[in-house]
């Protein structure tokens, strides 16, 4: 099919889509529909489905992530670890300090009562934590590590959770139809057809963006330490900002980025630099009203973890009491914020990820896949109708056409789910007209049998279809049966064959049975008297043994 880009065309082109997006105050919409009433294929032009192309045949990138384990239990540690602080806070159990020392947390004790009540909270209130004891001179060490149940369930949530983060990052770069899944323990596999810019896909897939929200230490020892005359004070923690000034923040947490559930960009009305609008949940607007009326006057800073480093990106005054909005704006510009929205509505990585393994296949080669997949169905196609034509005859011709039939109707469901063809998918095409044609050999073959057997025509005809018809069912079914079983356990290229595999089977109990059943219906039917059928030569056996041709 050739397309001509005539005035005329285009102009249809133009009406179409001013009638797929109309603007009710724009003056040309009326005579836009006049003309589409007036442009032949107009309807059919406007419910046209797309069928995607995979990477195979589109070209794209192809990433194999190596999720970091170890990343996301250290991230879970130090979320005990705070949580413990807290909590032996609320219970008024004294301690001499808590420190995390490679996946272990390690709390100090010098009274023995503080030590057996800190045992008990961690107990009840920490399922996932097994504690030992130790003892260093006169101070009791009791060490919490994560029990190994613990830790696996840990591990494959963090990957499940980067799965989903990858899924909302891709989703926001509009690539159509991309390939998400997980393999083995650790690895994810990403294709993502269709895209041109790898560098900035290969950033947004890699980063691991949190926010924080936290007091700026105000005390005179955090001033001095800002200012650099100073160490920094306990229980509280330096950044840079990203003109280069520190600040010095308290290490307990406001409130964190999970709590986000919107994050636009937008210019600032005052400064007009580019800014990015958060809202919160009803449970932050809450926490952040509260601490917003304790420390009127008084900053915070808002900090971005990026790959284990933390960047404060501004740290205003608290001038008012806060609610579920609030707004990041500092020396970002456009690009910068529009990424940073992105990784923040997307939501972040359980743990950080390494890109390694990368390839890259181009437009052309996809080109050149989707030529040789065609011509393979194509050639396919001739050769089994040419067979049929020679063999059966009339009979043939109409096994080709519900062959041909059988062709469009598995084109067209795939085109209206919306499936991505693959290379895969087009074997299974080819596959398919392989198998769709068995039927109609065995229909044929059995009308055969039932002419050798002296039957009339008609007979014959009506006995052939209707007595193959158990056998083709038990075969269809049968391979139906592993088509399932390949699209349930398969992934990948192997669930896009039997998809292909199983639409196609479907079709080809249609339109090999009821389909050719009408046609030779159609042209037989009206035969009164039908003295002969077009099938071929029937050879049938004489009483002596002897094989002769039927007449």
């Amino acid at each position: 099919m050739r397309l001509e880009s005539t005035d005329a065309q285009l102009k249809a082109k133009d009406a179409i889509q001013r009638a797929l997006s109309p603007d009710p105050n724009d003056a040309g919409y009326v005579v836009a529909l006049n003309l589409l009433s007036k442009t032949p294929g107009w309807m059919e032009a406007v419910n046209a489905r797309p069928m995607y192309l995979g990477l195979d045949l589109r070209g794209g990138v192809h990433f194999m992530l190596q999720v970091d384990m170890q990343a996301a239990l250290t991230k879970k540690v130090e979320s005990f670890a705070g949580d413990l602080r807290s909590v032996l806070r609320e219970k008024n159990v004294r301690h001499a300090g808590i420190e995390r020392s490679g996946n272990e947390l390690v709390v100090n004790f010098r009274d023995p009562a503080a030590l057996q009540a800190a045992r008990t909270v961690i107990t009840d209130q920490f399922a996932d934590l097994q504690v030992t004891e130790s003892v260093q001179g006169d101070t009791t060490r009791l060490v919490a590590t994560i029990k190994p149940e613990a830790a696996r369930r840990l591990q494959d949530q963090a990957l499940k959770q980067n799965i989903v983060t990858l899924h909302n990052r891709i989703n926001e770069l509009g690539v159509a139809e991309p390939v998400i899944q997980q393999q083995g323990t650790d690895r994810i596999v990403v294709q993502l057809p269709g895209v041109q810019d790898t560098a900035r896909a290969k950033d947004i897939l890699g980063r691991t963006a949190t926010l924080e929200f936290r007091l700026v230490d105000e005390s005179t020892e955090g001033r001095a330490a800002e200012l650099g005359t100073g160490p920094v004070p306990f229980g509280s923690e330096r950044f840079m900002e990203r003109n280069g000034r520190p600040v010095i923040v308290k290490k307990q947490v406001v409130l964190t980025g999970d709590s986000l559930t919107d994050a636009q960009t937008g210019f600032d009305q005052q400064s007009q630099a580019p800014k990015v609008d958060l809202t919160v949940d009803a449970k932050g607007g809450r926490i952040m009203r509260d601490v917003s009326r304790e420390n009127l006057k008084k900053r915070m800073a808002i900090i971005l973890f990026e790959k284990g480093k933390g960047e404060a990106l501004t740290a205003p005054v608290i001038q008012g009491e806060l609610g579920n909005r609030f707004q990041i704006s500092g020396s970002m510009n456009v690009n910068e914020a529009n990424d940073l929205a992105l990784l923040l509505r997307a939501g972040s990585l359980a743990a950080p990820m390494e890109i390694i393994e990368e390839m890259t296949i181009g437009p052309s080669l996809g080109a050149e896949n989707i030529a040789k997949g065609f011509n393979s169905v194509a050639w396919g196609f001739a050769a089994i109708c040419a067979f049929m034509i020679v063999y059966y005859m009339l009979f043939g011709v109409f096994s080709s056409l519900a062959l041909g039939v059988n062709l469009l109707l598995l084109v067209a469901i795939l085109s209206m789910l919306q499936a991505t063809l693959t290379l895969p998918g087009m074997a299974a095409m080819a596959l398919a007209l392989g198998m769709a044609i068995d039927s109609n050999v065995l229909i044929n073959e059995r009308v055969r049998e039932e002419l050798r057997s002296g039957a009339s025509p008609q007979a014959a005809i009506t006995a052939g279809y209707d007595r193959a018809w158990a056998t083709i069912l038990d075969s269809n079914v049968t391979t139906l049966i592993a088509g399932v079983a390949l699209l349930a356990f398969g992934s990948g290229p192997v669930r896009g064959f039997a998809v292909v595999h199983c639409i196609g089977i479907l079709t080809s109990m249609f339109s090999a049975v009821f389909f050719s059943r009408g046609l030779v219906n159609l042209w037989y039917g009206r035969q009164k008297k039908l003295k002969s059928v077009s099938i071929g030569t029937v050879w049938r056996p004489d009483a002596d043994g002897a094989i002769t041709k039927a007449e």
